[in-house]
């Protein structure tokens, strides 16, 4: 293992930092692995849960929403494919956000400790989110397989949309990470604000519903529509509704957040043993 020597003083370049960070990159590995071993410890069905909660979650929304509401698909497109394609994408941007949002507290002992680039954390809880992800989507594919809808070339463009929604709960998620060290109530608003997420979200429905209303104007501003929709277009052979606007507008509010977010924890990151 390779070491190197960090010098803490006042009024150090910014570069310094960076390049502190990418030093660190070891640490990320080991807080990584870190978590995804203890994400399931002690449990009996252990990585099981990551196909058990979507699977369950399907059937439920497809019940209550096609044959209860008796809310339309998008034409050619198996109601519980389309629901299981957004939850797959929602659940990995929501768990990601949660994660990240909590990484600084999660972690209080080693911040308080130990002198190293504190974006590590959030970076590695991204981690635990994107291996249930790889998971759920293993589960996506077999459904398919199973309604025998195959995908097509759309699918290229599926990193695109994984990279923006991992890139827009790493932007929000840092925003609350900075700010939950400080106060602590933003831990309990958090999944408040997933569960009313994943009704302002276009999972179980499809976004063709609200197209040509008065407030769709307002409705595209969601960042996740753009990321939700999209995802599900290149799952889904391009057949269900995409908005150009509403992917233009996500992927502006997220570049746009996270240069934000990433400035505000940085300007807070000096303060977080004090908080703690």
């Amino acid at each position: 293992m390779k070491t190197h020597e960090v010098v803490i003083q006042a009024g150090r370049p910014e570069r310094f930092y960076w390049r502190d960070l990418w030093r660190s990159r070891e640490l990320l590995y080991i807080l990584s692995m870190r978590d995804i071993s203890v994400r399931y410890k002690q449990t009996a069905l252990g990585m099981s849960w990551s196909l058990i909660r979507p699977l369950l979650t399907m059937l439920v929304q497809t019940f209550v929403f096609s044959f209860v509401a008796k809310l339309p698909p998008d034409p050619g497109v198996p109601y519980a494919l389309m629901v299981l394609a957004g939850i797959t994408i929602w659940t990995f941007f929501s768990n990601a956000f949660q994660q990240i949002s909590t990484s600084i507290t999660a972690n209080a002992n080693l911040v308080t400790k130990v002198y190293f680039p504190r974006l590590v954390m959030p970076l590695s809880a991204v981690a635990v989110s994107f291996v249930d992800f790889l998971i759920a989507f293993g589960l996506f594919v077999g459904i398919s397989i199973y309604y025998q809808y195959v995908p097509d070339w759309h699918i290229l463009f599926l990193p695109l949309f994984l990279l923006l929604a991992m890139l827009g709960a790493f932007a929000f998620g840092l925003f609350f990470a900075a700010i939950n060290v400080r106060f602590r109530d933003v831990g309990q608003l958090i999944p408040f604000m997933i569960q009313v997420g994943f009704y302002l979200c276009p999972i179980a429905y499809s976004s063709s519903l609200v197209a040509g209303h008065p407030y769709e104007k307002f409705y595209i501003l969601n960042p996740a529509v753009g990321i939700i929709d999209g995802f599900k277009w290149s799952v889904l052979r391009g057949q269900t509704h995409l908005n150009p606007q509403s992917l233009v507008y996500s992927t502006a509010i997220v570049l746009i957040f996270l240069s934000l977010s990433i400035v505000f924890f940085r300007k807070r990151e000096n303060s977080f043993v004090d908080d703690i």
